[in-house]
């Protein structure tokens, strides 16, 4: 990979997985685009120091990351790109965004704050409150991590004695941060979600993805589905209806998201739409020629060219 020298350099991109963004990387440099790419880990920063890396930088944080690195960035890029912004740059997807996407409880909550439905939840903080918090639920039900990503630390409980037996063998999900959530299994009409992906607080695209059973790994992109022993995920485009459009852009304006995908299925129960997940960590979907018939990463670098020339401007 080449890239331009640090000091010539208009747009940095922190980033974590090792494969996901090598197609951005190689549409910046199919654009020509001066950019310098920045791996999380083993980085460093000193917070008295005036210095940023690019006038314009991208987050590129994966939640997932703590799958991969027990020593995972999530909380130290959140501290990094603050100090960045402190400094003088314009950080898309930053760090109040960061703390969003890396808190399924906020966001929930900042949905539920819209008027938009969301699954039945509960939030705890410590995994013996787990029972008395599914006390009114309705079987079957799900205990999920506020931090995840990829699928992880979601589990299926069938029945009372099973979410019992799990708290008192130890077995139930933990996230990195302590905090658990109790949530309804709702029944996915015709098998599926609907990621609503929004640049800029603006509708780009949508996918449908197929949702199977205690399958909760849903994540689109191509390392995704090259993994070792993974079945391809079906997905397919899709035009939401307007009303849903609308609530995921006003979604994604709500949380400063830059760019990022909205979560939307459809309750088979009762036909409703119930939002449950604002991911920042967007990387677009797998063979994208193919499924959109475009490529979104051209629409992505006009949109930081945009932001580059605004700053320019201002």
């Amino acid at each position: 990979m080449s890239f331009a020298r640090p000091d010539a350099v208009d747009l940095a991109v922190l980033y974590e997985h090792p494969q996901w963004f090598q197609p951005l990387f190689a549409a910046l440099e199919r654009r020509g685009m001066r950019y310098i790419p920045i791996h999380l880990t083993g980085h460093q920063f000193d917070p008295a120091s005036r210095d940023v890396p690019a006038p314009l930088i991208l987050s590129r944080v994966a939640q997932s990351s703590f799958l991969r690195e027990p020593e995972h960035p999530i909380f130290y890029a959140e501290a990094l790109l603050d100090h960045w912004s402190r400094c003088g740059a314009l950080v898309l997807n930053g760090a109040d965004v960061l703390a969003i996407d890396s808190s399924k409880a906020r966001q929930l909550a900042l949905i539920s704050s819209l008027g938009y439905a969301i699954p039945e939840t509960r939030v705890v903080h410590r995994v013996r409150d787990l029972g008395a918090a599914a006390h009114d639920f309705v079987y079957p039900l799900i205990v999920k991590s506020n931090i995840g990503g990829s699928g992880a630390g979601i589990v299926r409980y069938s029945s009372r004695d099973e979410l019992l037996a799990s708290i008192e063998q130890g077995t139930v999900p933990r996230s990195v941060d302590g905090v658990l959530l109790i949530q309804d299994y709702v029944p996915t009409r015709g098998g599926s979600i609907t990621r609503i992906e929004t640049l800029g607080g603006n509708f780009l695209y949508a996918i449908e993805v197929e949702s199977r059973d205690d399958n909760f790994d849903l994540c689109p992109a191509d390392a995704c589905l090259a993994r070792p022993g993974r079945a391809a995920i079906r997905m397919a485009a899709v035009t939401p209806a307007d009303h849903l459009i609308e609530a995921a852009e006003r979604i994604a304006r709500s949380a400063g998201l830059d760019v990022g995908g909205i979560e939307v299925l459809i309750d088979d129960r009762d036909g409703s739409p119930r939002f449950y997940d604002i991911n920042a960590m967007s990387n677009f979907v797998a063979d994208p020629l193919n499924v959109l018939g475009w490529d979104p990463h051209d629409r992505l670098i006009d949109f930081l060219e945009a932001q580059l020339k605004g700053r320019v401007a201002a």
